[in-house]
This record gives structure tokens, C-alpha cells and sequence, in this order.
């Protein structure tokens, strides 16, 4: 149990300093959230408003700062409404965020951008000054919102790069070497007509995991690769897995730019009396929770979402706290994670 220490009136920020043995400033900073604070100090200072009662006054301290206390999490591509909660990428994305502006004291406002009148509210909210800034993940490689927020003067940071160059800072997968590391495992377990399912082809993730897989392929002496395109959906996976059955049903290996296209590629596979992965091998990508649970369990190319999302915020409020930060690209590598439908 803490032992408080008792005061005469309200617990104020010179107290807090005098009890922690600091200056009134270093409390400033601990409170405040700023982050070059020697780590052992903060914890001195915050048993110390912890031992006193202090209660910062979040109202006076925007007024001083001029921040907010929040960012926006815009989402545009998941289709709008509840889809985005359903889907295992978007809910990764959002719990990566969630987690580690919880520890900062640094709140998200989820906005949900799909149309022209949602991306206006959005822009119309931050200019406003109703948030500090913006973490923006789209699946669209045409996205207006970077520029627009940009030039509304914006704090931005983007989950993948974006669809122009763009002067903005952004994290995103070296997706074409997770191709490429599809193609290795089909190579290493001597499959040779191989297919793939793409995500859908304006969007540069897709792009980028169908080129890195293509190029690796034909490195092997493999120039053609028959491709149908999905829709990062387990039911376009499906689809395209019937197809790709009908045109080339020699096929004994399928790379699915996701993990839900390859669940539903599986289920089809089997539906049609063949073996995974005796008969095909199937390889998925994201690693998420679609992989552990498919039958087989699948075989896929790990994107570590959470971390990324984490390293978008923190590159945002690196960029809150010094405005004269120069935009900066965090690429995060992939992994192949063994299974067993490949």
C-alpha cells in the first residue's frame, strides 16, 4: 500500500517535485509525457504523484501545450462499418496502436474514411485541432488523404508507403522479399506448377508480394506463373482457388497474398478431393489468426502487424514532440513460419 503524504490543499506540482527530490520542470516533463525523462526518474516521480495525490489539469495543460492528448486512427479500405472490426488486419492494426499510446497517455479517436464526405469530415476534424495528429492505414494505392492532410498543415504517419512520392513518413513490409520467400519454401519442397492468388492488384502490398514471388520463380527457370486476383476476402480466395482448379488443375502449389484467400483456397482444395499439402502445397501471408486456426494449419509469411502499428505511433509522437523532425521510412522485414500446409 502506498503511503500518502499528506498536504495542506490541493496536491500541486511543486509538491510532487519536492517529495520526488527533482526539479518542478523534470515533473513537468514526466506529466507532460515527454520522452528523453531518464526512465529511473520518472519512475521516482510518478510514486511521488502517486504518494501525493497530485491530479494533473489536463484543460490548463492544452492550453500550455497546445496538444490535445489524442491522435486520429483513420482507417479507409476496410468498406466501412463493422467490417473493420472483423477484419484481422485492420483489428491487429488497432490493437498494435491501442497498446502503445496506452502507456504514453496518448489517446486514438478511431475514424473510418471511405468516402469523399468521410475523408472531408476527417480532414475538416484534424484542422480543427481536434486531435494532434494522424496515423492513416489505407489499402488504397490512389488515397488522397496523405496530400490532403499535408497540405492542411497535419502531423501524418502512414501504415505502407504511400501511392505517390509524397514528402510524409510511413512503415511498411519489404513485401517483395516475402514473395521471394514463398517462392524459396515451394522451391525447397520441389513443387513446379505453382499458382498464385493475389490481393487486389491497386494495391501496392499485393503489387509488391506477386512481383518478389514472380522474380524468384523465374530465377528458378519458372517464367509463367498462373495468377487469379482475390480480394483479401477468404470468399475471393475460394473463387480464385476454383478457378485456378478449372484452367490449370495440374496446379501443386498456391501462394495467397493473405491468410484468409489461402483458408479459403484450403477449403476448396479439399472440397475437390485433393490432399494439402501432398497435392498442393498452399502458402499464406500475414500470419494471423486465419493461420493457426485453418485445417491444415497454414503455412505463411509473417507480417508483424502489431509491431508496425506500434512503431507508427511512436514515430508520430517523435514527430509531435520535435516539429522540425524530417519525414522518415521504417521497413520491417518478413518471415517464413512453417506449418502444415506447406
Amino acid at each position: 500500500m502506498v503511503k500518502r503524504v499528506m498536504l495542506k490543499g490541493t496536491p500541486t506540482l511543486e509538491d510532487v517535485a519536492r517529495v520526488a527530490g527533482v526539479s518542478r520542470a523534470t515533473v513537468s516533463r514526466v506529466v507532460n509525457g515527454t520522452r528523453n525523462v531518464d526512465p529511473q526518474l520518472q519512475e521516482t516521480v510518478r510514486d511521488a504523484i502517486e504518494r501525493t495525490g497530485y491530479t494533473p489539469n489536463h484543460a490548463a495543460r492544452s492550453l500550455v501545450t497546445r496538444r490535445t492528448g489524442t491522435v486520429a486512427l483513420i482507417i479507409s479500405g476496410a468498406g466501412g462499418g463493422s467490417d473493420v472490426f472483423v477484419d484481422p488486419f485492420f483489428g491487429r492494426v488497432t490493437a498494435g496502436v491501442v497498446d502503445f499510446l496506452r502507456t504514453r497517455g496518448v489517446h486514438p479517436v478511431l475514424m473510418l474514411a471511405d468516402t469523399d464526405r468521410t475523408r472531408a469530415e476527417v480532414v475538416e476534424f484534424l484542422r480543427q485541432g481536434s486531435a494532434d495528429g494522424a496515423l492513416l492505414v489505407t489499402t488504397h494505392a490512389a488515397e488522397s488523404l496523405p496530400d490532403r492532410l499535408l497540405e492542411a498543415g497535419v502531423p501524418v504517419v502512414l501504415y505502407a508507403r504511400p501511392g505517390q512520392p509524397l514528402p510524409v513518413s510511413y512503415v511498411d513490409l519489404d513485401h517483395q522479399a516475402g514473395g521471394r520467400l514463398a517462392a524459396a519454401r515451394f522451391a525447397e519442397i520441389g513443387r513446379t506448377r505453382v499458382a498464385a492468388i493475389s490481393g487486389p492488384l491497386d494495391v501496392l502490398a499485393s503489387q509488391d508480394r506477386l512481383t518478389g514471388f514472380r522474380a524468384a520463380l523465374a530465377r528458378n527457370g519458372f517464367p509463367y506463373v498462373p495468377t487469379v486476383e482475390g480480394g483479401f476476402t477468404a470468399t475471393s480466395g475460394a473463387v480464385a482457388m476454383h478457378r485456378l482448379l478449372a484452367d490449370h488443375p495440374e496446379v501443386d502449389g498456391v501462394f495467397a497474398a493473405n491468410d484468409l484467400m489461402a483458408q479459403g483456397a484450403v477449403d476448396v482444395l479439399l472440397a475437390a478431393g485433393k490432399r494439402v499439402p501432398e497435392d498442393v502445397a498452399v502458402v499464406g501471408f500475414d500470419d494471423s489468426a486465419p493461420a493457426a486456426a485453418c485445417r491444415p494449419s497454414l503455412t505463411t509469411i509473417r507480417q508483424p502487424v502489431e509491431q508496425m502499428a506500434a512503431k507508427m505511433a511512436e514515430v508520430l509522437l517523435t514527430a509531435l514532440d520535435d516539429p522540425e523532425e524530417r519525414p522518415r521510412s521504417v521497413i520491417f522485414e518478413p518471415e517464413l513460419v512453417l506449418r502444415a500446409s506447406a
